[in-house]
């Protein structure tokens, strides 16, 4: 199954959406791989991998193409689009 959704969140790929991101693939029974770009051209990543997705540098309003494949591919899909395509807030930070 393939996907394409473009990027949401205000710091894209980075730091909060890409930990939510990582947390939510490995809930599933699925193997989740994540590329930039949608033309297929650019090479795919693991999604379970944090170092992996934030390395891909990936800023809001670009397109990324999301490919899964298992048992829970299609809800792993929706899942993560959902985290890629709703704003992420900062709810009360400690100082």
């Amino acid at each position: 199954m393939e996907r394409t959704v473009e990027v949401v969140p205000a710091a894209g790929l980075h730091a909060r959406p890409a930990s939510s991101l990582v947390q939510t693939v490995n809930t599933f029974d699925a193997t989740v791989e994540i590329g930039r770009g949608t033309d297929g051209a650019d090479e795919l990543v693991s999604a379970n991998s944090m170092l992996a997705v934030t390395g891909l540098n990936v800023t809001q309003g670009e397109s990324v193409r999301l490919v899964a494949e298992g048992p829970d591919a299609a809800a792993a899909l929706d899942a993560v689009a959902a985290i890629l395509t709703s704003t992420v807030e900062d709810e009360g930070e400690a100082s």
